[in-house]
């Protein structure tokens, strides 16, 4: 992962994670609260894949702490939300915060290198993502997952919270199922497929001055 021009030490204690989120470049704090949910972000782009996440929906911390580590991004992510009536609050405004958080951390997205693919398997399930940081936001959702649940989470819920980051962002992502048979498989490969995407596109291109479109601009 050289290419992204991190600093040479990327190790993160967790004991050190949040001072030093505190004043390092490429960060994000993020907070949101509505009637509905209370959510909280720390994200790092330039980290070395450390995830604590806590949502109350256990399915939804063991993606985005997957996303964390494949992204070699550093992500803190607390919610609390209206559980009791069910996930999707919860689910979407994740989503949302996360799509900000990195909305916020990009700034004006000068030097990025914009556009980010990766194929991932996990035994029989093989996902692809593709992100294009544009600034303009679109979702082309392509997991095709036969099961209503995994375990107690709504497998509905995944295009909700992928559609919330993508415009939260502001880029286009397109994510599509190529095999798979077991859901969380399925889920999973295309967390881990974004995640890697994501940290390409994220990436500093030491070739570019400015952003990657012959209009000046990305938004």
């Amino acid at each position: 992962m050289e290419s992204r021009n991190r600093p040479h030490s990327r190790a993160v204690a967790a004991a050190r994670f949040e001072p030093e989120m505190a004043a390092a470049p490429r960060t994000a704090r993020i907070e949101r609260r509505t009637r509905e949910t209370a959510i909280e972000a720390a994200l790092r782009l330039d980290g070395s894949g450390h995830g604590e996440i806590a949502t109350g929906v256990p399915f939804l911390d063991h993606m985005l702490e997957s996303f964390a580590r494949h992204g070699f991004f550093d992500l803190r992510l607390n919610a609390t939300g209206d559980l009791h009536i069910d996930d999707h609050h919860t689910v979407e405004d994740a989503g949302i915060v996360l799509g900000k958080s990195f909305r916020a951390a990009l700034g004006d997205r000068s030097g990025i290198r914009r556009f980010g693919h990766a194929i991932v398997p996990l035994d029989e399930a093989l996902c692809a993502a593709t992100v294009d940081i544009s600034g303009r936001s679109y979702l082309a959702y392509g997991l095709e997952i036969r099961e209503e649940r995994i375990g107690n989470f709504q497998t509905v819920l995944v295009g909700d919270f992928m559609k919330a980051l993508a415009d939260e962002t502001g880029m286009n992502l397109h994510l599509v199922m190529h095999a798979g048979r077991n859901p969380h498989h399925i889920v999973e490969a295309a967390f881990k497929a974004l995640a890697r995407a994501m940290d390409q596109a994220t990436a500093i291109e030491p070739r570019l001055s400015g952003v990657l479109s012959t209009k000046g601009t990305l938004s």
